[in-house]
């Protein structure tokens, strides 16, 4: 998403400065700006005044929060509607249950969709996380169960986000119980017009930023470039392992029974192949035991690896989300309100050189007015333009700040990982304690019990 929402800014339609823009984007011509005509500098952003290089207290600017407190701030849960699975169903309906707004309600993958566009189109300047992708033909439980999961982390990230918890839109779909959620949805969206139209600090956006924002733009968008790589490789990782536990009990389970099954073998035994005839009905006995205790670690197995699933994957899978989100932003403040702004600079220009060959060629007055006044309405609407601008880096600034809030998650992932690695061989060793002694029958000869022998040593006595 990384174009669409900045080349409409719904309920600006009255806005003389937003109109122009528009009839610029409309009107745009794809040269580039000639190389011998001059760039005008409208508003053109002179060095800070001494007082604006520190930060006035009370700067809105500043995100002041803590990763517990976006945590508390809500937590939803996103399930599947039982009987709702089929996979030949022509739609999927989730249960969602907000702990703020103590609702349960009924969304369907389109629902999610059209909030995630009120979002953008309100919100342009913000962290909006991604939606995992519609069904493809063919779609099994696999892809449903992981579009379950990257729903819940989408409408988790959005609940706890500070200025989209407090909107109307996400009261609606955390609450509404109508019947069409999505009309109702667009409905609050009309006549509001974006962030940006609506906060009172827009306009001074440009006073609380640092001199050196464009700077630690950078910086911060390179931080999170590398912090995003490495937490990629770190949840590939930890899938790895989760699979790994899963793919273990899948295995012990069938060497359990496969050990079960060649106990329960009914073939008779021949009379000459065995000096001794109770000792593969012992054997046998011994075997057919030993299936319960298999079973028992392959369920401890595979609990390990849903609870990394759960508390690692799905926590690294959150945060990439979130980082992903982040990346998203810094690519629409770039292609879009930078780049319109730009456009509009280059049309201003064009214009002021048509203005010029008119003054030269004295053509009518009235089309001289008209074109002066056109410059005027472009003028407006880049003074706008630049003001979005600064507004765009002004949140910029406080969604790096939220970036940052969530990183002490990754305490949160090690605590969980290390916790399930060891309760898992904590629970897995106590099994494999208890199965040690029921060995011993396997190794009983007609008249002593012998200890299970130690490694085979390929032949060689061992000193």
């Amino acid at each position: 998403m990384t174009g669409g929402v900045m080349d409409r800014l719904p309920g600006e339609a009255g806005a003389a400065p937003v109109a122009a823009a528009a009839e610029v984007e409309a009107e745009e011509e794809a040269d580039p700006p000639a190389a011998d005509s001059p760039t005008p500098q409208v508003s053109q952003r002179r060095d800070p005044h001494p007082s604006r290089m520190q930060m006035p207290q009370g700067n809105p600017l500043l995100l002041s929060c803590t990763l517990q407190e976006l945590l508390a701030r809500d937590t939803v849960q996103v399930e599947l509607i039982p009987g709702k699975k089929g996979l030949f169903l022509k739609h999927v309906e989730y249960e969602v249950s907000s702990q703020r707004f103590k609702s349960s309600v009924y969304r369907r993958y389109n629902d999610f969709v059209v909030f995630h566009e009120m979002l953008l189109q309100k919100f342009p300047y913000r962290m909006v996380p991604a939606l995992p992708p519609k069904r493809v033909l063919g779609a099994d439980r696999e892809f449903i169960e992981a579009r379950r999961r990257a729903l819940r982390r989408f409408i988790n990230l959005v609940a706890r986000h500070p200025p989209f918890s407090e909107d109307v839109a996400l009261r609606l779909f955390l609450s509404f119980s109508g019947p069409d959620v999505q009309n109702k949805l667009k409905e609050s969206a009309q006549c509001v017009g974006d962030e940006f139209m609506n906060c009172k600090l827009a306009p001074r956006a440009k006073d609380f930023l640092p001199a050196d924002i464009q700077t630690q733009f950078a910086v911060s968008r390179e931080l999170i470039r590398n912090i995003y790589n490495s937490f990629h490789k770190l949840r590939d990782r930890a899938e790895r392992i989760a699979s790994r536990a899963i793919d273990n009990a899948a295995d012990l389970l069938i060497f359990g029974k496969e050990l079960s099954a060649l106990g329960s073998d009914t073939t008779p035994l021949p009379s000459w192949a065995s000096l001794n005839s109770s000792t593969w009905g012992s054997l046998k006995q011994a075997l057919k035991g030993l299936s319960v205790e298999f079973a028992l670690l392959a369920d401890k197995a595979a609990q390990q690896g849903k609870q990394e699933e759960n508390d690692v994957v799905e926590k690294l899978n959150l945060f990439l989300d979130l980082l992903q989100s982040y990346k998203d932003l810094c690519e629409r403040h770039e292609k879009g309100v930078l780049h319109k702004h730009q456009r509009a600079l280059h049309k201003y220009s064009l214009m002021k050189r048509q203005m010029l060959s008119a003054a030269v060629q004295s053509r009518e007055p009235e089309s001289v007015e008209q074109l002066e006044s056109r410059i005027v309405e472009q003028e407006n609407a880049i003074q706008t333009m630049e003001l979005r601008s600064y507004f765009s880096l002004y949140c910029l600034h406080q969604e790096t700040q939220l970036v940052h809030a969530y990183l002490p998650l990754t305490s949160h992932i090690l605590g969980a990982f290390v916790n399930s690695q060891i309760q898992g061989h904590k629970e897995m060793s106590k099994v494999w304690n208890d199965l040690q002694p029921k060995l011993s029958c396997l190794f009983a000869g007609p008249s002593s019990s012998l200890l299970p022998p130690g490694p085979l040593q390929d032949g060689r006595s061992s000193h």
